[in-house]
């Protein structure tokens, strides 16, 4: 019963985390849409350190590369 317990607190603590990385994406999205680049880009950096793990932390870093391959004074 025990085992189970822990599992599922780990399961539970997973989700959450999994959770809050795909918030903080569709945050850092949105602001990218709204030409807010260094909000989006501070989301991004900000998901990539607190959810290395996650799919939202490979997604940020492409994002990354794209905002910052934009000529200067695009994006903002």
């Amino acid at each position: 019963m025990k085992k189970i317990l822990v599992v599922m607190a780990l399961l539970f603590a997973l989700t959450a985390c999994s959770n809050q990385a795909a918030e903080l994406y569709e945050t850092a999205k949105f602001e990218e849409r709204q030409n807010n680049k260094d909000h989006a880009l501070k989301l991004y950096k900000e998901i990539i350190e607190k959810y290395p793990e996650s799919m939202q932390a490979k997604e940020a870093a492409e994002r990354l590369v794209g905002i910052q391959a934009l000529p200067a004074g695009r994006g903002k």
